[in-house]
C-alpha cells in the first residue's frame, strides 16, 4: 500500500534530473575505496527545487568512481549501476568501513534527515554480488546510532572503530526533546564474527566531530584522533585543540595523549583527512584538509595541513600565505588512494552558492608527494602514480630524502607516555588475515567480459540435433540461458554518467540559490546544541566558483578517452539478484516528493547538527510522501543474537 501511494504521490527520477542532481553540493555523506574504486554514498544534497530556498535533500544514490581511469576532464569516471533498495536507510554523517580482504563496504550510524530514525542496525554492501545486508547488531552490547563521530577500518585485521559522535533525535528512536550530547566511547566491530564491542575512549569527554586514522605503529597498529569538539563540564562544548593528539594502540587497548607543535592549524571540525608514509616508516604523514571554524563568524577552512608522526609536527602545505583559501567548506570526504593522492570530495560552501566543479563531479586531487611537474598540491588525476614520495615540506622538518629516512623522530620535548617511546619505534606486521569467502571471481561493477557464455553454436547444434518432442524444452532452456547471460551482461555493464561542461566557466550558479544560511553560532552558548556550522555568507574575496584542476603532471592527453556526450546513461534496464529474482536499482526508480519541484513548505534541514528536531515536538519532520516504518522492515529474531536478513531491490 505504501509503494502504491509513493508511486502517486511522487515523481520518477528521469535520467535527465540525475545528470543535473549529480554536480549539486554534496555533504555528511559517507565514501570509501575498494579495489580501485571509489564508492559514494548517502548524505545530504542541496538542490534548487525552483522555489526559494533550496531543500537539503537526502541523497539516495549509491555509485562509484573507476580509479583505473581518468576522464577527459582529468577525474575518475563516476558510474551509477550499483544497487540500493529502500531498506537501506539515506544517512547522513555515517561511516562507510571499507573491508578490502572480504569485498565488503559497511554502513555506520548517521542521522535521518526527515523520517524518524530507525533501530540501530549495521548494514553490509556485498560487493561481488551487488546486494545489501543488514547484519542485525547485538542488543546486549549498548550499540545504538552516532552521528559525525570518527571512524577508521583496519581490513588486514578485520576491525573496525568508531569514536565519539553524537546521540541525538536524529540518530536514536525516541529520542524527544532532550538536546543533543557526544560520547565518549571507542566502538569496536569484528568484521568476521559480526561481534561488537563497547570500551571507555581514553577519558570520560564526549567528543565529535574530529577525525581518526589509523597508522601501522606500534605492535598491532594505532589509531590518531584528532580536532572536532569536545563537552564541557558545565553542560557546553568547546573546540577539541589541534594540538592535543589523542592515540589508541589497538593491541593493549590503552589510549595516551601527545602534544604537538608546529604551525598549528585553528580549531576545526567537520574536516577530512587521510594517512600515508613510504616503505621504511620512518615518518606517518596525515593530511588534513578544510573544515567548519570553531569561532563565532567563522566560514571554515580552505587550507591543507599535514601532521607528521612521531614528530608530532604540524606543517602547512597550503594556501602559502597565512589564513585560508577562498573557498571554505566543510563536511566533505578525504580518500587517499594508492598511497600519493587524496580526493576531496563534496562539502558544503557557506560563502557561495555554486556547484562544486560540475565537469569534475565535485571532485579534487590533492597531490601528497607534489609529485608533479609544477610541484603542486593539486593536480588532475593520475591512475599511474601509485608511490608515495615525502615531498619537502615534510623533509625540512624531520629530515631525510623524499624516501624516506627521517632523521628527527621524537617530539619537540620529547613523548608524553613512556610508551610511546617504544611503540612509535616499532612498526606493526601485515595481518595475515584471509578471506572467508570466495572473492576471485569479477565484482558486480566489474567487466563482463570474463563470464561464461554458452556459444551460439551449441545452441544451434542442439536446436538441429533435437527432436521435435523436445522443441519446446529447447526453447525454454534457450530463453533460461539468454536471461542468465543478459543478466551477466548488465550488473557488469559500466555506463558513465556524463554531462556538458564549458571550459569557460566552471561552474552553474544559476542551478543552485542559496544553500542555507542560518544565524552564525556561538560556541559559548550551545549547551550541547552547537549552532550550524553552515555560517551566513559573510564578506569574501570576488568568488568565480571552487578551483578547477589545471594539468601539473605530465597528462599529455587528457582527452583520451573522454565520454563527454550530449547523453547520460545509468543502468536503467532491469536486472536480476542472485537468486534469480528481477528487480531494477534504485537509481531508476527514486522518488522526489512534490514539494522539490514546486513552491511550498517543504521539509527542510538547516544544516545544523541535531536540527531535525521538530517544531511540533515530534523529533523529526512530518513528510507529505509516505515513508517506510521502522517496524515495517523487521523480522523476528532471537534476543542477544544479531539478526541477517539480505534484502533485494522490490
Amino acid at each position: 500500500m505504501i509503494d502504491q501511494l509513493a508511486t502517486r504521490n511522487a515523481k520518477v527520477l528521469s535520467a535527465e534530473w540525475f545528470s543535473q542532481f549529480l554536480p549539486h553540493p554534496k555533504w555528511g555523506h559517507q565514501s570509501a575505496v575498494v579495489d580501485e574504486k571509489l564508492y559514494i554514498g548517502g548524505g545530504l544534497v542541496t538542490y534548487d527545487g525552483s522555489s526559494g530556498t533550496p531543500p537539503n535533500v537526502s541523497n539516495p544514490y549509491f555509485l562509484y568512481h573507476d580509479l583505473r581511469t581518468a576522464a577527459g576532464t582529468g577525474m575518475p569516471q563516476p558510474y551509477a549501476n550499483l544497487s540500493k533498495n529502500s531498506t537501506v536507510p539515506d544517512v547522513s554523517g555515517g561511516i562507510f568501513w571499507p573491508d578490502t580482504i572480504n569485498k565488503k563496504i559497511y554502513l555506520f550510524g548517521g542521522e535521518y534527515n526527515d523520517v524518524a530514525p530507525w533501530d540501530f542496525d549495521l548494514y553490509a554492501y556485498d560487493i561481488i554480488n551487488d546486494e545489501w545486508d543488514n547484519l542485525g547488531v547485538s542488543r546486549t552490547d549498548n550499540i545504538v546510532g552516532l552521528s559525525y563521530g570518527a571512524g577508521v577500518s583496519i581490513p588486514d585485521r578485520g576491525e573496525a572503530y568508531y569514536y565519539g559522535g553524537w546521540m541525538n533525535n536524529a540518530t536514536v528512536p525516541d529520542w524527544g526533546d532532550a538536546p543533543q550530547i557526544p560520547t565518549s566511547y571507542l566502538v569496536r566491530y569484528e568484521m568476521d564474527t559480526n561481534s561488537w564491542s563497547n570500551d571507555t575512549g581514553p577519558d570520560d569527554v564526549g567528543r565529535a566531530e574530529g577525525v581518526m586514522v589509523h597508522i601501522p605503529a606500534g605492535d598491532g597498529g594505532m589509531l590518531v584522533y584528532l580536532g572536532g569538539i569536545r563537552a564541557t563540564d558545565d553542560g557546553g562544548w568547546e573546540g577539541q585543540p589541534m594540538e592535543q593528539i589523542i592515540l589508541y594502540d589497538v593491541l593493549s587497548g590503552k589510549s595516551y595523549f601527545q602534544n604537538a607543535t608546529g604551525d598549528v592549524p585553528e580549531s576545526r571540525r567537520r574536516f577530512c583527512a587521510g594517512a600515508t608514509w613510504v616503505e621504511d616508516q620512518s615518518s606517518y604523514n596525515i593530511y588534513l584538509y578544510g573544515g567548519a571554524g570553531q569561532e563565532e563568524g567563522s566560514a571554515g577552512f580552505d587550507d591543507i595541513y599535514i601532521l607528521t608522526l612521531p614528530t608530532f609536527t604540524w606543517i602547512k602545505m597550503y594556501p602559502n600565505e597565512n589564513g585560508t583559501g577562498s573557498y571554505p567548506h566543510h563536511s566533505m570526504t578525504c580518500n587517499v588512494v594508492n598511497e600519493a593522492q587524496m580526493f576531496i570530495h563534496g562539502g558544503f560552501f557557506p560563502l557561495n552558492d555554486d556547484c562544486d566543479v560540475p565537469d569534475q563531479w565535485g571532485l579534487h586531487d590533492v597531490s601528497l608527494g607534489r609529485q608533479n611537474k609544477n610541484k603542486s598540491p593539486w593536480m588532475l588525476y593520475d591512475p599511474e602514480l601509485t608511490k608515495y614520495a615525502v615531498p619537502t615540506d615534510i623533509i625540512s622538518v624531520v629530515g631525510g630524502n623524499s624516501k624516506g629516512g627521517a632523521t628527527k623522530t621524537v617530539p619537540v620535548g620529547g613523548f608524553d607516555h613512556q610508551d610511546l617511546n617504544a611503540l612509535m619505534t616499532r612498526t606493526a606486521s601485515a595481518g595475515t588475515r584471509t578471506a572467508t569467502r570466495d572473492v576471485s571471481g569479477a565484482t558486480a561493477t566489474g567487466d563482463s567480459e570474463s563470464d561464461s557464455k554458452l556459444p551460439t553454436g551449441a545452441i544451434v547444434g542442439i536446436a538441429v540435433g533435437g527432436a521435435v518432442v523436445l522443441i519446446g524444452i529447447i526453447l525454454a532452456s534457450f530463453c533460461l540461458i539468454r536471461r542468465r547471460r543478459t543478466r551477466r551482461e548488465r550488473i557488469g555493464s559500466q555506463q558513465p554518467m556524463t554531462q556538458d561542461y564549458n571550459y569557460h566557466h566552471p561552474t552553474h550558479p544559476s542551478i543552485i540559490s542559496n544553500q542555507g544560511s542560518p544565524a552564525p553560532w556561538s560556541p559559548q552558548s550551545s549547551s550541547f546544541n552547537p549552532s550550524s556550522p553552515f555560517a551566513s555568507p559573510q564578506a569574501a574575496r570576488s568568488y568565480t566558483g571552487p578551483p578547477v584542476e589545471l594539468p601539473s603532471g605530465d597528462m599529455e592527453d587528457t582527452t583520451r578517452g573522454s565520454p563527454l556526450t550530449q547523453t547520460v546513461t545509468t543502468a536503467l534496464e532491469p536486472k536480476y539478484d542472485a537468486h534469480g529474482n528481477l528487480w531494477v536499482p534504485q537509481i531508476s526508480t527514486v522518488q522526489i516528493p512534490d514539494q522539490l519541484h514546486s513552491p511550498g513548505s517543504p521539509p527542510y534541514y538547516d544544516g545544523t547538527v541535531g536540527s531535525n528536531s521538530s517544531k511540533n515536538g515530534t523529533g523529526y519532520f512530518a513528510s507529505d510522501t509516505p515513508q517506510e516504518l521502522a517496524a515495517e522492515r523487521h523480522t523476528s529474531s532471537v534476543s542477544g543474537q544479531p539478526t541477517h536478513q539480505t534484502y533485494y531491490h522490490p
